[in-house]
């Protein structure tokens, strides 16, 4: 049973620590040239320089690259297997709207998970769009779903495997656990749905969000999803079919899920209407709710509720493993 604790949507309910960083963040971006006026392709260039406010992170010794071969595709994978027996495997799938984001940004974010929880963790460099528009995305991650799926157990000795990502990787992961059940018969142990994209027709949060820039607004949502339907034959898509839109599927027999938002990120009810519907397909679902939390409030170095937020996303992995 999901429980809502409508407190939490209240502006008393925000930390002073959250809302000094929002404010700041907000008052960088005021000033600064957004994703729509510098394009993709520079904005990965300064993102791999270590430079803008969710920057790549520095490598870590543990992760290596390694090529998942599947479904005639060959998808490079960034792989972590700590020391040690390890409880199953994380299939992890990058954020940036389809757009920017690589599997090797959050390195020292997923090593940390994978030592936390005990678990190898496989991050998928799906290709991009607009380059790559829908669903050539979404082909790479179930790819590499299947790739681990066939070889989970002889990597890592276990073949149980979780699924997650944030943004455009919470919508991918979504999709890619559709696609297992629907054309390999193959389930995860859970699901890790960040405040993804569920529905890409727009909920009414980002409908009615305007300019405010916290990480994400209107305007920019809406180039997001322009570059993912940027050939002709991407744009005949219906944006409510449930191929590209989950919260349309049928979700029965699905694995158990976290979703997790905060109160100021635009695609807020994309996560507000998808656990209920998780939920009333009869899967286990849980729904962790952030105060003042914006969009990639789990980048922000130091930001107490990105700790909470890494702490219960760990946690939950662990459960589904046990």
């Amino acid at each position: 049973m999901l429980t809502i604790d409508p407190a939490l949507f209240r502006p008393e309910a925000i930390a002073p620590e959250t809302l000094a960083v929002n404010e700041k963040i907000e008052t960088f971006l005021q000033s600064a040239p957004s994703i729509m006026d510098l394009g993709p392709v520079l904005v990965r260039e300064l993102r791999a320089k270590g430079e803008g406010l969710l920057a790549k992170q520095p490598e870590h010794e543990m992760a290596r690259w390694e090529t998942a071969k599947a479904l005639g595709l060959e998808v490079p994978v960034r792989v972590f297997k700590p020391a040690g027996d390890l409880r199953g495997v994380y299939l992890h799938i990058h954020g940036g709207g389809h757009t920017i984001g690589t599997a090797d940004s959050q390195d020292q974010t997923l090593a940390e998970l994978a030592q936390r929880a005990a678990v190898g963790v496989v991050s998928v460099e799906y290709r991009l769009a607009p380059e790559n528009p829908w669903p050539l995305p979404a082909d790479d991650c179930e790819a590499a779903a299947v790739w681990l799926f066939e070889n989970a157990k002889d990597l890592f000795g276990t073949d149980k495997i979780v699924v997650g990502g944030e943004s455009a990787g919470g919508h991918l992961s979504a999709v890619t656990v559709l696609r297992l059940r629907d054309n390999h018969q193959l389930a995860f142990a859970g699901a890790n749905l960040v405040y993804g994209v569920f529905d890409c027709s727009e909920t009414p949060s980002l409908r009615n969000w305007g300019d405010r820039n916290l990480i994400l607004n209107t305007p920019i949502v809406r180039w997001f999803a322009e570059q993912l339907r940027s050939s002709d034959e991407a744009k005949k898509v219906d944006r409510k079919d449930p191929a590209i839109s989950p919260l349309y599927a049928d979700l029965t027999g699905l694995c158990p899920a976290l979703f997790s938002v905060g109160t100021l990120d635009p695609i807020m009810d994309d996560t507000l209407f998808m656990a209920p519907r998780w939920l009333a397909a009869g899967n286990e679902t849980e729904l962790e709710i952030y105060p003042g939390g914006i969009h990639a409030f789990d980048m922000i170095p130091g930001l107490p509720i990105a700790a909470q937020h890494h702490e219960r996303a760990a946690s939950f992995v662990v459960k589904c493993l046990s």
